[in-house]
């Protein structure tokens, strides 16, 4: 019977296939399988066991490894036994030299190797259609907006740009931390290696090769938890921007502003009682499972502080956020890119909220033009704001109310502020920022 909604309702088929109990225990038998083998190579164990143990340790079966586990009540030595059992002679060499948490950790980075793959695979996605967005919207001009009042305008193309430099960091930050990441361990009980000799060092490289991550530099039994500490800061860093993203959808998407909305269903439903309301509901998935993945964090970073070589509480925290964080993460994700896909913009109500103030939101252009003219700039800031409130309180023009103030058509004519309250001539450099920015993050795109 399916509990969490990651089992029946979130998640990608492939991510959460590589957190799944069968592919853990896949991962365990392939980490004692390069075990074996790395061992022979260094003369620890019989060539010949180390092959039969490669050729018949697939063969365990993870329902075994539950039936002995309900007796023996530890779960990585259940493992090793249900191994054992189908390895005939050569199982005595199962487990050789090794701790738990060699293999268990080691089994992780095999984990950690594929949800980072897919989740740069869907980052990359997401910053290609980002990017394709802001070439579209590039000299889409609008209101721009701080403290959630309109302020001078901006470009729909370099809001989408400054959300794909975020996602673009994210793809840098990721790759940056794969090799701290994706290591394995081989050193024992309390980090010595002294089961395995002088050739410890040796050993473990070897298994690691066969596995294709890097080992551990040092550690004491298990590896350190700063490396998956890291691995949830960018989950939720990259959960975050896109509730970031998503919150600005629904902001845009509110009625009374309607600039943008998600692609919406031809026989799609938005309330049980209210049949008129088409709702953000995937932006609203994403922000709000965007919190769980956050949540993730502070196990994470509290499983890096454990009593001396190691004890047991950073286990049971992370059979529940390495599943839960990683499948969500990736579900958002693809989520997201869907939103971005079929998003549909409303151009007359952006124009109309870019025009709503009557000019108002374009009284920093005229402050500067009257500094560039002559009027010291503390005193034109105060005109235009005067001016502006006045505008506001009469339900004016700008251009008008400032028409009628000396000290402003001192100097400049009607027909220079018509230029400078024309929202249009007043984006900068946002078209230029943009068309660098593709042309900088495209080779990142899949």
């Amino acid at each position: 019977m399916a509990i969490h909604p990651i089992d029946y309702r979130y998640g990608t088929p492939e991510m959460r296939a590589v957190w799944s109990e069968d592919n853990r225990f896949r991962a365990i038998v392939t980490a004692e399988v390069a075990l074996a083998r790395a061992e022979a190579v260094h003369g620890l164990i019989p060539r010949e066991d180390a092959e039969a143990i490669a050729v018949r340790a697939p063969e365990a079966r993870l329902e075994r490894a539950k039936e002995i586990e309900a007796e023996i009540n530890h779960d990585m030595m259940a493992i090793v036994k249900a191994v054992t059992e189908v390895c005939g002679d050569a199982g005595r060499w199962i487990h050789y030299g090794a701790t738990s948490n060699d293999i268990l950790d080691t089994a992780t980075a095999l984990q950690l190797q594929d949800s980072l793959a897919l989740i740069e695979e869907k980052l990359s996605g997401l910053l290609s259609v980002l990017l394709a967005r802001s070439a579209e919207t590039k000299t889409l001009v609008c209101a721009g907006r701080t403290h959630g009042q309109i302020g001078v305008p901006t470009t729909y193309g370099l809001r989408f740009a400054i959300w794909a430099s975020e996602v673009a960091r994210h793809i840098e930050r990721l790759r940056q931390m794969r090799p701290r990441l994706v290591v394995g361990q081989l050193t024992g009980a309390v980090g010595t290696q002294a089961a395995l000799g002088r050739s410890g060092i040796e050993i473990q490289a070897t298994m690691m090769e066969f596995l294709g991550i890097h080992p551990v530099d040092v550690s004491n039994q298990i590896v350190s938890r700063d490396r998956y500490a890291e691995y949830f800061m960018l989950l939720a860093n990259v959960a975050t921007t896109l509730d970031k993203i998503g919150v600005e959808v629904r902001l845009m998407q509110r009625s009374e502003i309607g600039e943008l909305a998600e692609a919406f269903g031809k026989k799609q439903v938005g309330s049980s009682t209210m049949p008129h309301k088409r709702n953000p509901i995937k932006s609203e998935q994403v922000c709000g499972l965007a919190r769980i993945v956050r949540s993730a964090v502070e196990p994470a970073l509290l499983n890096n502080v454990l009593w001396d070589e190691r004890d047991l509480t950073n286990s049971s925290p992370e059979r529940v956020i390495f599943p839960e964080a990683s499948v969500l993460t990736d579900h958002i994700l693809k989520v997201m890119i869907g939103v971005m896909e079929g998003l549909e913009f409303n151009r007359e109500n952006i124009r109309k909220n870019l025009m709503l103030l009557r000019g108002v939101n374009l009284a920093e252009s005229v402050m500067i033009d009257l500094t560039r003219r002559g009027m010291n700039r503390q005193e034109a800031h105060e005109m235009m704001r005067t001016a502006s409130m006045q505008a506001l309180a009469e339900g004016r023009d700008l251009a008008a109310v400032l028409s009628e103030r000396p000290g402003v058509t001192e100097f400049v004519t009607r027909e220079d502020l018509d230029r400078l309250l024309d929202p249009d001539a007043y984006i900068g450099t946002a078209v230029l920022q943009v068309e660098r920015l593709i042309e900088k993050l495209q080779p990142l795109c899949r």
